[in-house]
C-alpha cells in the first residue's frame, strides 16, 4: 500500500468545533469543457469528425489536412438531451452521416425518443446528412445506425428493425431513392450492416431471439440469402478484402434443459468464414473451453477485422486478460499480438489494414495499469510499440488515410478530454484546447495519488485519492464507487463521459474540502479475469462490498481522515453498492446518496415464474435466497444513516420502479431520506441542466450531513 502527498496551494484550517471550507472553483465551471465522442474518419482522403458536446449542446465538427484547423460544421443550440451518434465520411469526402437522438448507453429502449426539455411531440432518433463543406441539415428519415456505400452514392440504415436506404444526392438525374426505401423485410431484428468492399452488396444479422443468421443481398435485386444457418446465433459479419467471402462469429443458440442459477457457465465462441455460394462455413479459430475462453464482453467484444496479409484479428481473454491475436484466414494457430498483464480497448483497423491501433492501460510506468496509452500493433507479429506514454490518459485513436500520423482523444489530470493530433513521429497537438472556457479551473485541480489496499479477504484493490490539503488535518471522506460494474475508474478524465463527470465531482468534492477515494472494486475491467468475475458476486453474494467496507474502515485509519465523518455516493451499480453500505454498516457510513440504484436484485432482473415444476432450475430456491441477501432491500432493519435518492423516470438501465420500492421502504422505518425525481430524463442525464442539478444536489448534501 502507498500513498504519496503533495501539499497544496491552499491550506484549509480545523478548529476543535468545525471544519472551515475554502472553495476555488464551482461545479458549472469544472463541468464547463466540451466533450468530445464520435471520432471518424474517412477511408480515403484527410478528413476527420467528431461530435463535441458543449454544455449539453451536441454538434459536429469536422477538420481536414494538412492544417486540421476544427471548423463547427452543424448548428444546434439548445440543451435537448439530443445525443449524437454513428458519425462517418464518405469515400468521396462529400458528405457526413450521423444519428441524433435515443439513448444508445441503455439496456432497454434505446431507440425511443429522449424528451427531457418536455416537447409536446418529442423528436424519434433520425439519421441525418449534411455536406462536409457545411449548409442545411438534411433529415434522411427516422432511424439508426446509418452506413454509407463505398461508391459514396446512398446510406443504408435501420428502421423499425429492417434495412432501409437513401441516395445522398437527392439532385442526380437518376431518380432512385430519392426518398427512402425498404431494402429488404425479413424476420425477427435486422442489424450490423455492412457493406461489400465495392459496395455491390450487404451483409447483415438477422436476429430471430433464441438464433440468428448471417444474411447477405446484392443491391438491385430480390433475393435474400443466408450464410449456413444452423442451431446457433452468429453475429459480426466481416467481409473479405476481395469481397468474395465474409468472416463470421458463432455462439450457441438459447435452449436446453433448464440449468443451474448459481453456478458460472461457459459461452463458448468460434470464428468461422463462408463463402457466397451456400457451402457451409469452414472453422478459423474455436476459443479454449475454459471460463477465460467465453466469448468477451469488454469494448468492442470480439473486435472482429479481416485485415491484410489474409489475417484475420480479434479479442479473446483466453489467457487472462483482453489480449489482440491474429490467425490466418485459412485457419491455423492463433498468433498472440499483445503479450502482457494489462487490457485492450477501443480497437480500430489502420487505414491499409496493416495494423490496428487500440488503447490498453500499460506502459512504462507502474502507475500506468490506471491509465490508458495508444498502442499500436502489426496484424501479423507481435511488435507491439506504446505511442503515447505519460502521465495522461489516451483513446479512441483512429487513422488517417493520405496522413501519416493519427486522431485520438486525450487527457491530464488537471486538462479535460480533446481531440488530439498526432504526426506519427510524436509531436501533437490539440484540435480543441482553444474550445475550454477560460472559467475551467484546470490550475486548481488536484492530481489524483494511486492507493493500493487489501480488501477484507486479502484481494489487492487499486483506487484514487483526491485531496487537497497537506494532511495535517482529520477532514471528512467520501468513497465513490462506479458503476457497470465493468468500469475501471483511472488516474485523470476518463473516456466515458458519465464517469467524466464523476471525475469533476470528484474533484469538486476535494476542492471543498473532502477526501474523495474513489475505489476499484472487484468486478471492474483493468486486472484480468479472476477480478472481473469473482466467486459469489453480485446477486449470488455481492462479495464485492467486503472492498467498499475495506475501503470504508482503510479511511477510517488514516490520521488525515475523521473516521465519524465518512461518506458514499455512486451512481448505478454504484448507488447499488451506497445502499448495501448505509443499510449495512450505518456506524461506518455516516450518509450517502445514491443514485438511480439497484435494490431488490428478484425486481431488477424480471425473473419469471417457471410454468411448471419440470422447467424450474434445480437451485431456484437457493438463488432467489441469495439475491434477497445480496439486495439492500434485505438489509433495511438496519439502516441508520441519512441518504439522499436520486432518480430520473425515464431511466432505461435501473427502472425507475427501484427506487420508488426502497424510499417506501426507508419511510416506513422512518430513516431520515431526502429525494429527487428528473422528469423525463434517463440514466444518462441527457440534459445538461439536469446533470448539474444532480450532482450540485449531491455535493451540497454530503457537505451538509459531514461537513458540520
Amino acid at each position: 500500500m502507498f500513498y504519496n502527498r503533495s501539499v497544496s496551494t491552499v491550506l484549509l484550517f480545523l478548529c476543535s468545533i468545525t471544519f472551515s471550507y475554502s472553495q476555488n472553483f464551482t461545479l458549472e465551471s469544472i463541468k464547463s469543457a466540451p466533450f468530445p465522442t464520435e471520432l471518424a474518419s474517412a477511408k480515403l482522403g484527410d478528413k476527420i469528425a467528431w461530435a463535441m458536446d458543449e454544455k449539453g449542446v451536441r454538434n459536429i465538427y469536422v477538420a481536414e489536412g494538412p492544417t486540421f484547423t476544427p471548423r463547427k460544421l452543424t448548428a444546434f443550440t439548445e440543451d435537448d438531451g439530443q445525443e449524437i451518434t454513428s458519425i462517418s465520411i464518405s469515400n468521396n469526402g462529400k458528405w457526413v452521416l450521423f444519428s441524433r437522438g435515443g439513448d444508445h448507453g441503455s439496456n432497454f429502449d434505446d431507440l425511443k425518443p429522449v424528451n427531457p426539455i418536455g416537447k409536446t411531440i418529442p423528436t424519434g432518433v433520425q439519421v441525418l446528412q449534411i455536406a462536409f463543406t457545411g449548409g442545411p441539415v438534411r433529415v434522411i428519415s427516422e432511424g439508426d445506425e446509418p452506413v454509407l456505400s463505398p461508391k459514396s452514392d446512398v446510406v443504408m440504415f435501420i428502421k423499425d428493425g429492417q434495412p432501409w436506404v437513401s441516395k445522398l444526392d437527392t439532385n442526380a438525374e437518376d431518380g432512385f431513392y430519392d426518398i427512402p426505401v425498404a431494402v429488404l423485410k425479413t424476420r425477427g431484428q435486422v442489424s450490423q450492416l455492412n457493406w461489400s468492399p465495392d459496395g455491390s452488396k450487404v451483409a447483415f444479422v438477422a436476429d430471430r431471439g433464441d438464433h440468428s443468421f448471417i444474411g447477405w443481398h446484392a443491391i438491385g435485386t430480390n433475393q435474400v440469402s443466408y450464410l449456413d444457418p444452423t442451431f446457433s446465433k452468429d453475429s459480426s459479419p466481416r467481409w473479405s478484402p476481395d469481397g468474395k467471402s465474409i468472416a463470421f462469429v458463432r455462439t450457441p443458440a438459447k435452449g436446453g434443459a433448464v440449468d443451474s442459477l448459481t453456478l458460472r457457465k461457459r459461452i463458448e465462441w468460434s470464428i468461422r468464414t463462408v463463402s457466397l455460394s451456400g457451402e457451409p462455413s469452414k472453422l478459423v479459430w474455436a476459443a479454449p473451453k475454459t471460463y477465460r475462453g467465453s466469448i468477451p464482453t469488454t469494448h468492442g467484444g470480439t473486435n472482429l477485422f479481416w485485415a491484410q496479409n489474409d489475417r484475420i484479428t480479434f479479442t479473446s481473454y483466453h489467457d487472462g486478460w483482453p489480449h489482440l491475436y491474429s490467425v490466418p484466414a485459412a485457419g491455423g494457430n492463433a498468433l498472440l499480438l499483445t503479450p502482457g498483464d494489462f487490457m485492450v480497448e477501443h480497437v480500430s483497423l489502420g487505414h491499409d489494414g496493416k495494423y490496428l491501433l487500440f488503447d490498453a492501460n500499460t506502459g512504462p510506468d507502474a502507475l500506468d495499469k490506471d491509465r490508458r496509452h495508444i498502442v499500436r500493433v502489426s496484424v501479423d507479429k507481435a511488435d507491439m510499440k506504446v505511442l503515447s506514454p505519460g502521465t495522461g490518459n489516451e483513446w479512441t485513436a483512429i487513422s488517417i488515410h493520405d496522413y501519416a500520423g493519427y486522431v485520438f482523444i486525450g487527457s491530464t489530470p488537471q486538462k479535460s478530454p480533446q481531440i488530439i493530433l498526432s504526426n506519427g513521429t510524436g509531436s501533437v497537438k490539440s484540435l480543441t484546447g482553444d474550445l475550454v472556457p477560460k472559467e475551467f479551473p484546470s490550475t486548481s485541480l488536484v492530481e489524483p495519488k494511486q492507493i493500493i489496499i487489501k480488501s477484507l479477504d486479502g484481494l489487492s484493490l487499486h483506487g484514487q485519492i483526491f485531496d487537497n490539503s497537506n494532511g495535517a488535518q482529520k477532514k471528512p471522506a467520501i468513497i465513490f464507487i462506479h458503476g457497470g460494474p465493468p468500469r475501471q475508474m483511472l488516474l485523470g478524465w476518463h473516456y466515458s463521459d458519465y464517469y467524466s463527470n464523476a471525475y469533476a465531482v470528484n474533484q469538486y468534492l476535494a476542492n471543498l474540502g473532502f477526501v474523495v477515494l474513489s475505489i476499484n472494486y472487484r468486478l471492474g475491467i483493468g486486472y484480468g479475469y479472476e477480478f472481473q468475475n469473482p466467486k459469489a458476486a453480485g446477486a449470488l453474494g455481492a462479495s464485492e462490498y467486503l472492498d467498499i467496507k475495506a475501503a470504508g474502515e482503510w479511511l477510517a485509519q488514516q490520521s488525515f481522515v475523521d473516521a465519524k465523518k465518512i461518506g458514499l455516493y455512486g451512481g448505478s451499480y454504484g448507488g447499488y453498492l451506497t445502499a448495501l453500505g448505509l443499510a449495512r454498516d450505518s456506524k461506518l457510513f455516516a450518509a450517502g446518496v445514491d443514485i438511480h440504484g439497484v435494490h431488490d436484485w428478484a425486481n431488477q432482473m424480471k425473473a419469471e415464474e417457471p410454468a411448471d415444476d419440470l422447467h424450474k432450475a434445480p437451485d431456484a430456491d437457493w438463488a432467489a435466497s441469495l439475491s434477497f441477501r445480496a439486495s439492500p432491500v434485505s438489509s433495511v432493519a438496519t439502516w441508520t444513516s441519512p441518504a439522499l435518492l436520486i432518480h430520473a423516470d425515464d431511466d432505461r438501465n435501473v427502472p425507475f420502479s427501484q427506487s420508488i420500492d426502497m424510499v417506501n421502504r426507508l419511510l416506513k422505518k422512518k430513516v431520515a431520506i431526502e429525494t429527487m425525481v428528473i422528469v423525463d430524463d434517463t440514466h444518462h442525464w441527457m440534459k445538461f441542466s439536469n446533470n448539474l442539478k444532480v450532482f450540485n444536489a449531491t455535493a451540497n448534501y454530503l457537505k451538509a450531513k459531514l461537513a458540520k
